[in-house]
This record gives structure tokens, C-alpha cells and sequence, in this order.
């Protein structure tokens, strides 16, 4: 069997690399031999993020650059606001990647999150647009373990989305609140099942300088400047970024805890955009926050072996959704700054009414401590609870790769 991996394009997010990682193991468990095409904006980079790609079945291909048509399209829609009520583009694929699509037996489309409004629509549509090709090549096609929407902002693309999902032959997801809203949607076929980067394992590596030693252990952070986006104006973004440095401070002058800031997401190639350690290496610098109970951790470590960095924390604070993964998947009683309802979903599924959610725009210096201080009052309850059933949630993430083998017989 061999499978295209729509929805990617690069490890930079080491969440997406979680995924990658951990859907070609639990794919490879159930049909020995499988084989992976994996688009690539950078295939140098993305190698060696991953050296062992080759023995996991993977093949990297030239990821397609953002199509044209799409666009003109959203300059068209920003000049005429009623273009984007004429229906929804496609585009074709061509070169190496549609040839790659071609000679596989199933499309999956991965990326958590990439079929709803969170990235706008034509992200959205460039995605979907993937499985527009596959369907035209006669493949099979899966929407794996997703947060979907929801699109009910715009009825006009919920209408479309409704179509294009109901054209999938299987769709699992990987939160209740995806489940009831497609389920409303009328898809009675959606399964239920969790994030495959539950199972991934982590990678040990030498973790010197990077364990800073005080009395209450490690708090890891994860703050990104995605947070950022939800403040406006500048000034009161500048208010968040003061914030956050004053609870790291607060954390390992008053109360004991060292802190390892953690980036989850950045370019590989040391570019700045989105890049989590340049936004908190910015923080550093601008707020002395230096010194010896306080790291940064690299920016070139991969998902496996921040994952294995996590699990030495006493407790995880984190903005970014898979790196919370990895703490949930460790044992580590974890606070998620959610931005959309995707963190609060699986949140809710994995911990019910615990308070171990912060919406983003209530980020603060206050707001943190306060979200500290309950994973501390609630600490053995969460590592119990985390005990009992991130065994069954791994067991439930592998039940696409079940559906999977069974789809392309």
C-alpha cells in the first residue's frame, strides 16, 4: 500500500512532523511494507529533522507552491466581497506531486486542523482542493483523526464543506465537538477516535544544560506569537509580551521553579516567521530574563525528541496544541492556551470539567499563576487520570490505521 500525504508540506511545525511520524507507525503496524509520499517544501531540511525517514517507508516529493487560481481568487474577494458566495475553487495538480498522487492507493489528509476557518478560506481551499485531484484519479481518500470547523459563521461555506466531506470514504475525528457538529451536519459516518500523536514515542537525546535545577522542579512554557494575533492594538500586544515575561520571572524568583521555554513551531531553515523561539528568545533579550533557572531550548530539536524533553517537566504550560500532546502523552499535568476549539475539545474529552484551560485572550501574568496553582491544587489527580487513559486513547488513535487496511483491500 502506498500513501499520499495531503495537508503538509513541511516539518517546521513539529506538530505536523508528530503527525507524519505517527501515522506512518501506526499505518506500517497494521500493513507491513507500507509505503508514505510526503510533500515537501524543503526536502534537505525535512530529512534531517527525520534521519530515519527511509527505514519508516517515507519518501519526500517538491511540494506544489500555493496555487495561482487561488490567488486571484482571494483578490478577487477582497475586491468584490460577493465573489466569495459564487462557490468554492479547485485547482489541479501538477508535475512530481500529481505523478506521486497518481501511483498511490490512498490520499490521507492530515494537519489536525487544516479543514476549518482557523487559517482562512483559501488555506482552506487549497486543502480540500487535494482531495478534488484524488477523487479525480479514482483514489481512495481518508480525513484522518481532524478537528473539523466549524464553518457556521459562513453558512455559504458550510454548504460547501457539507459536499466536499460527505465525498471522503472515511473521516475520523479526534474530538467530541467535532463529532456532534459533523453528526449535525448530517455525516453519519464520521468515527470518533483521538490525535495519532498520542503514540508517538519519545526520542532520548542528551539533555545537558537544558534541566535547570530548583526546588519545585520544572515548569516548561510554550508561548507563541500566534497568541499575539489575538491583541489589538500593538500596545496591548506589547502588554501581553510583559506579561508572560513577568510570569517567568514571578515563576523562578518567588516560587521555586525553574523554566524551560519550549518552541514548538519555526522554520527550519532559522527563518523568524511564526517561529516560537525567536518570539521567546525576543522576550529574553527585551526583558532579561536570562540566568540560570531559566533555558530556551533549541530551535532545531525534533518532535520525538521534544516530546522526550517534556517529559521531564513537573508541569507544561503550552500555546501550541501538539506540544501540549506531548505533555498530555507523558504524564505531565499540562494548562493549554486554546485560541480555538480544537485545544478545548480535547481538553474536554481527555479531563472533563477540570480547569485546565486558558482562552487566549485572557493571557496574563494573574491569569497564568492561577492556572499554575490549579494543576498544583489538582496535581495528583491529573497524573492519575493521565495514567488511566492516555493507554486507551493510544488504543484509539490506532483505529484509523484499522480502517485504513481494511478501506484499500
Amino acid at each position: 500500500m502506498k500513501v499520499f500525504f495531503a495537508g503538509h508540506n513541511n516539518f517546521g511545525n513539529r506538530g505536523c512532523e508528530a503527525l507524519i511520524r505517527s501515522v506512518t507507525q501506526l499505518v506500517s503496524t497494521q500493513v507491513p511494507g507500507a509505503q508514505f509520499v510526503v510533500p515537501s517544501q524543503r526536502q534537505d531540511l525535512d530529512a534531517r529533522q527525520w534521519p530515519g525517514y527511509r527505514s519508516a517507508g517515507v519518501q519526500f516529493v517538491e511540494a506544489a507552491p500555493f496555487p495561482k487560481k487561488l490567488r486571484l481568487w482571494h483578490w478577487s474577494r477582497r475586491l468584490l466581497p460577493a465573489v466569495e458566495q459564487l462557490g468554492r475553487p479547485s485547482h489541479r495538480l501538477g508535475g512530481p506531486l500529481a505523478h506521486a498522487m497518481a501511483g498511490s492507493d490512498v490520499v490521507v489528509m492530515t494537519g489536525g486542523d487544516t479543514i476549518s476557518l482557523d487559517y482562512d478560506l483559501p488555506s482552506l481551499y487549497d486543502h480540500a482542493g487535494y482531495i478534488d485531484n484524488a477523487r479525480r484519479m479514482g483514489k481512495k481518500t481518508a480525513l484522518w483523526a481532524a478537528s473539523v470547523g466549524p464553518f457556521s459563521k459562513k453558512p455559504h461555506v458550510e454548504q460547501l464543506m457539507k459536499r466536499h466531506l460527505s465525498q471522503y470514504d472515511q473521516i475520523t475525528v479526534r474530538e467530541s465537538a467535532t463529532y456532534a457538529y459533523l453528526q449535525g451536519l448530517g455525516l453519519s459516518t464520521v468515527v470518533q477516535v483521538t490525535d495519532p500523536a498520542f503514540t508517538m514515542m519519545p526520542e532520548a537525546f542528551d539533555l545537558a544544560g537544558l534541566l535547570p535545577q530548583a526546588p519545585e522542579g520544572i515548569v516548561g512554557l510554550n508561548v507563541s506569537p500566534l497568541i499575539r494575533k489575538f491583541r489589538d492594538p500593538e500596545a496591548s500586544r506589547d502588554e501581553l509580551d510583559r506579561e508572560v515575561a513577568t510570569f517567568v520571572r514571578n515563576l523562578h524568583e518567588k516560587s521555586g521553579y525553574a523554566v524551560v521555554l519550549l518552541p514548538h513551531v519555526g522554520p527550519l531553515d532559522g527563518g523568524t516567521y511564526n517561529s516560537d523561539h525567536a518570539y521567546m528568545q525576543g522576550l529574553m533579550e527585551k526583558y532579561q530574563l536570562g540566568g540560570p533557572k531559566v533555558v530556551l531550548a533549541p530551535a532545531n530539536l525534533n518532535a520525538a525528541q521534544l516530546k522526550y524533553l517534556i517529559s521531564h517537566f513537573r508541569f507544561f504550560i503550552g500555546a501550541r496544541t501538539h506540544a501540549t500532546i506531548g505533555a498530555f502523552s507523558t504524564g505531565v499535568p499540562t494548562l493549554s492556551i486554546a485560541y480555538s476549539v480544537k485545544a478545548k475539545g480535547i481538553n474536554r474529552d481527555l479531563f472533563g470539567d477540570l480547569p485546565v484551560v486558558l482562552d487566549t485572550p485572557k493571557v496574563s501574568a494573574e491569569t497564568l499563576a492561577e492556572g499554575l496553582r490549579s494543576l498544583e491544587r489538582s496535581e495528583g489527580e491529573i497524573r492519575h487520570l493521565l495514567a488511566e487513559r492516555i493507554p486507551v486513547w493510544r488504543d484509539k488513535a490506532a483505529v484509523p490505521a484499522q480502517m485504513l487496511a481494511t478501506l484499500i483491500r
